[in-house]
């Protein structure tokens, strides 16, 4: 006998993306003013106007939220979770900021219970603000990316995370022995959380400049051992630091090639920021299905430059939108979307609505290699899925009274949205 299947059936405006909308036709979006998505053992079965919908499904009872819009569960593509407690820390640029408020807050994490406690902060924001896939830094301690995936696990959350590695320029308390701990913890850690729930590793060397020759040949050799672990790690963020790279690597022609020359330029590969790169490592990027993380909060914030979104979409690299926490300035992608719209029009380059959700959702979901799974509605897809309130703030309810469309609301949301307006949110079709 089959086992019994749950379904149910949700009623309000629906935005979801079906492919990229600033590649394709305004068909790469469908905004329904009046739909149902039908979720079935925590999986999307149906979603389209209610016209359509209504009735197929016998006496399925519907949740009406009338008046509300439904999206799919927003995708941070890289956020640190040891920095939320150095959040909003004045004045600095990167290597500056990494000394002065990054490094210290991470020596906090030698305690497991603090990273424990701070693992179940990090998470529960995460959903307060409709993230429900994340790719996450946390820090050289083996126990901090226990506490953060035993946490996601107990949420049913998916996390993409990874011990940080790195042996060089950073205080002895953070540093992996050359050729010691990182490599044996990590491969310990691949073992006991790749694949567990909805879990994924990334292997995680902080920088090139964190890391000697000798363990980016250890994590080459990692990442062969294990092909379908993601790669994550951060690149040509600050001019500074560009400079370094290459005074530390003059053998390299560009900081990518850093990385290339050690194998780790490659499908699965996550590179925060992108921001100063030559036009072969664009292309570079692209041939080899490398993926950038977009982080406007924190790019501005620390004065590091704006992301050149036309040039990667010319490369054909993905990109998926981050919030960078800490130096990002909040865990909400609606805010981090309106700063994306900025530092584009910066560029003359114009985000609509549609393609800042496609950046939060399948989009990131493709730079995650996890288009598959998630990112929006069709059928078979898993049912993670937010509920965002339009009328959640006196002026967010007044501007929306005067839209026209659901394109237009959305728009309003992502300018000036944030964790308010997140109604519910939505794991497997379960609330959370």
């Amino acid at each position: 006998m089959a086992a019994h299947q749950r379904t149910r059936i949700f009623r309000a405006a629906i935005a979801h993306c079906l492919d990229d909308p600033g590649r394709e036709d305004g068909a790469a979006a469908q905004f329904i003013d009046d739909g149902m998505l039908v979720v079935e053992d925590g999986r999307i079965r149906a979603v389209g106007p209610s016209a359509e919908l209504a009735g197929r499904f016998g006496d399925t009872p519907v949740t009406d939220l009338c008046g509300k819009i439904i999206l799919p569960g927003l995708v941070d593509c890289h956020v640190h979770f040891a920095q939320v407690d150095v959040i909003a820390s004045y004045g600095e640029q990167l290597l500056d900021w990494l000394r002065l408020y990054a490094y210290p807050a991470e020596e906090k994490f030698a305690d497991a219970d603090y990273a424990a406690r701070t693992a179940e902060f990090f998470l529960d924001e995460l959903l307060r603000n409709g993230t429900t896939t994340a790719a996450v830094f946390t820090t050289v301690h083996e126990h901090a990316t226990d506490a953060l995936f035993a946490a996601a696990l107990s949420r049913n959350m998916r996390i993409i995370s990874g011990k940080v590695l790195m042996d060089e320029r950073c205080p002895p308390g953070l540093a992996d022995d050359p050729g010691g701990r990182g490599i044996p913890e990590s491969r310990r850690l691949i073992e006991r959380w790749h694949g567990k729930g909805r879990l994924g590793y990334a292997i995680t060397p902080r920088f090139a400049l964190s890391s000697s020759e000798r363990q980016l040949a250890d994590i080459q050799a990692l990442v062969n051992e294990y092909p379908d672990a993601w790669i994550h790690t951060h690149l040509a963020e600050n001019p500074e630091e560009v400079r370094e790279v290459g005074e530390r690597f003059p053998w390299a022609a560009s900081y990518l090639d850093v990385y290339d020359r050690f194998g780790l330029v490659r499908e699965r590969g996550l590179f925060a920021h992108c921001l100063h790169l030559g036009r072969g490592d664009r292309f570079r990027m692209g041939e080899a299905g490398a993926a950038a993380a977009f982080c406007p909060t924190s790019n501005l914030f620390l004065g590091s430059g704006l992301y050149d979104l036309a040039a990667m979409d010319a490369a054909g690299v993905s990109t998926g939108l981050a919030t960078d926490v800490g130096a990002g300035t909040s865990l909400s992608l609606l805010r981090t979307m309106a700063e994306a719209y900025k530092v584009l029009k910066l560029q003359d380059q114009v985000l609509s609505p549609a393609r800042a959700l496609y950046l939060a959702t399948l989009g990131a979901a493709r730079a995650l290699g996890l288009d598959h799974v998630i990112g929006n509605f069709l059928p078979g897809k898993e049912a993670d899925f937010i509920v965002l309130d339009p009328a959640a703030t006196a002026i967010t309810a007044r501007r929306n009274a005067g839209c026209a469309s659901l394109a237009q609301q959305l728009f309003v949301l992502q300018t000036l949205g944030d964790d308010r307006h997140v109604a519910a949110t939505f794991l497997l079709g379960e609330p959370v």
